[in-house]
């Protein structure tokens, strides 16, 4: 059964996305703060989280930023202001998967989540992708190079997944872009795409190599 953490510091959205989620047939845990958030994912491994913007102490923003910092489960964000595009962005780029205004549907929230994992999860969930020394488990999101873990943020991991699944093919920063960021492409640059490329190469280390930039054209990962 999937589990859903629910960081919330009001109880009555608390109780409210349990009696939503869990008649969806979801598994629900709930942290009233972002740092007890924080604390819960670090010790227990859950399949998504539902983060709200407006909290006392540290609000979702950083603990979006502090979530992503160490792993790549899903996050839809949830505010109670209606229209702000500008929380919008900043939740986005904090690393949230989706942004959703209160109040919402069960059926808004379902379908808002489907479509998260839809996007995260790719169609082969229980595949094993190698390339050389490079072993990547979409189940499990988890990478290793020669056997040693790797740590991606979600973008980095859905790239290289992308690029495993794709090999010796070529794509553009913007089919990258549209890929990865689908709805959502509009608030990053093709600079972004270089950025996590670099970025994922450094990760990789020799593995990295692989990932090679075809001129004038964008990136291909080369199969060894």
């Amino acid at each position: 059964m999937m589990k859903i953490l629910v960081i919330d510091d009001e109880g009555t959205m608390q109780d409210l996305l349990r009696l939503m989620l869990e008649g969806a047939g979801y598994s629900v845990a709930a942290a009233a703060s972002g740092e007890e958030g924080i604390r819960r994912l670090q010790a227990e491994a859950f399949d998504f989280v539902i983060l709200d913007v407006l909290m006392g102490g540290m609000d979702g923003f950083a603990a979006c930023a502090e979530i992503r910092r160490f792993t790549s489960v899903p996050i839809l964000m949830l505010t109670a202001i209606a229209g702000s595009e500008a929380d919008k962005v900043k939740g986005l780029r904090a690393g949230a998967d989706d942004y959703m205004v209160k109040p919402f549907s069960k059926q808004e929230l379902l379908a808002r989540i489907e479509a998260i994992l839809r996007r995260t999860r790719g169609t082969a969930p229980d595949a094993e992708w190698t390339n050389g020394p490079l072993a990547l488990n979409e189940k499990m999101r988890m990478v290793k190079v020669a056997g040693s873990p790797v740590v991606l943020t979600r973008r980095e991991f859905d790239l290289l997944a992308f690029l495993l699944k794709h090999p010796e093919q070529v794509f553009s920063r913007e089919q990258l872009m549209e890929k990865l960021w689908g709805e959502q492409a509009y608030n990053v640059t093709t600079r972004t795409v270089d950025t996590h490329i670099k970025t994922l190469r450094i990760k990789l280390g020799e593995a990295g190599g692989a990932i090679e930039t075809v001129w004038g054209l964008g990136y291909k990962l080369v199969k060894r």
